[in-house]
């Protein structure tokens, strides 16, 4: 019985035309699950998440509140407010703390804007790990199914071939059994 390695190496050279150490993590891949008989399909974001961490995960949810338009209009409410209850209306009634023209409020927005572009370009970068995972995982299935296809071509081939011959023999066997005329 052959060992493992060699099924490898078998399946290797006969689909890919390689060496088995000439081939890539996602060829390695493809072959182990042909020869193991398993699938190879999996969900790109399913195994993003699988992989990561609280930060990342963190800065996807603030990327994800800080691109709605939930957040714009929140947003843009609570600087009117700001700005109403520190104008010149209320100022009159001693009630305004950072008054016209709102320095405090543009330490905020200031301060709103550093932490959340870099939060933002986190989950960029997450986006574009996840898109390079995604198209792995699809050539994975791709190749995958490729080879399967090679496979029962080469089968059909196989019991064509086998069939012809049988055929063959069967008109010979009749050629010579069959009286001269």
């Amino acid at each position: 019985m052959a060992t493992k390695q060699s099924l490898l190496a078998d399946l290797s050279q006969r689909l890919l035309g390689k060496a088995p150490g000439d081939l890539d993590d996602e060829e390695r891949r493809v072959l182990a699950g042909i020869q193991a008989g398993t699938t190879v399909s999996r969900d790109a974001a399913d195994v993003s998440d699988e992989r990561s961490t609280f930060g990342e995960r963190l800065s996807d949810r603030v990327a994800a509140i800080g691109g709605s338009w939930g957040f714009i209009i929140a947003f843009s409410a609570v600087l009117i407010g700001w700005m109403l209850l520190n104008s010149d209306i209320l100022a009159h009634f001693g009630r305004a703390f950072d008054p016209y023209p709102y320095i405090f409020l543009n330490l905020l927005l200031s301060t709103v804007a550093a932490i959340q572009a870099p939060v933002i370009m986190m989950s960029q970068n997450r986006q574009s790990a996840k898109d390079r995972l995604a198209a792995s995982l699809d050539y994975e299935t791709n190749l995958r199914a490729e080879l399967d296809i090679l496979r029962v071509h080469h089968k059909i081939d196989h019991l064509v071939l086998a069939r012809l011959d049988a055929i063959e023999a069967k008109i010979d066997g009749l050629a010579k059994s069959a009286p001269d005329a």
